[in-house]
């Protein structure tokens, strides 16, 4: 089964719930439909169409990974930082990092491959994620990411990003 909206009645929390949330949230969002993107270079490709000019976005691409200790962790880094595993690992205290199965990430986040999004810590909070953020987040006026699908992206403000992590328990570490 793929990560699109095709299959998002599978999932824990459907992507069409999700957004139902964020709207009886008060939280402002723009949503982009568009073919399903599995990579970052799949993602620059439908970019330029979700652009406005003089508004500084971020584009996150996300990890999911787990440690020695079987601890899980959700990573959303702007989509051209390269990322070392072993350095990730000692800078956040979690050695021997790899990535977490499909079979797992179904579990603790509730999403599929392709569609890893700081908005599935809505379920990740409840399995014990532990959530970290490009500090670049901190310098932006909106974020672009799945919402637990990966043929729709969501812009969202920065402050309403950091409003629904909040709401939703989830502590917001900063790398």
């Amino acid at each position: 089964m793929d990560a699109s909206s095709v299959h998002q009645d599978s999932l824990p929390l459907s992507s069409d719930a999700l957004l139902t949330h964020l709207q009886d949230l008060g939280l402002a969002y723009t949503l982009h439909e568009h073919v399903p993107l599995r990579t970052v270079e799949d993602a620059k490709e439908v970019e330029a169409d979700m652009e406005v000019p003089g508004v500084h976005s971020l584009k996150i691409k996300n990890l999911y990974l787990r440690d020695r200790k079987k601890r899980n962790y959700l990573i959303s880094l702007e989509q051209d930082r390269e990322i070392d595993l072993k350095a990730l690992g000692k800078e956040i205290g979690a050695p021997g990092l790899s990535f977490g199965s499909a079979d797992r990430l179904l579990e603790n986040l509730g999403i599929r491959p392709g569609a890893v999004s700081p908005l599935a810590m809505i379920t990740g909070v409840e399995k014990g994620v532990i959530f970290y953020m490009d500090s670049a987040a901190q310098e932006v006026d909106v974020i672009n990411m799945h919402p637990l699908v990966n043929d729709r992206t969501v812009v969202m403000t920065r402050a309403d990003f950091l409003s629904f992590m909040g709401r939703i328990g989830c502590e917001v570490r900063w790398l």
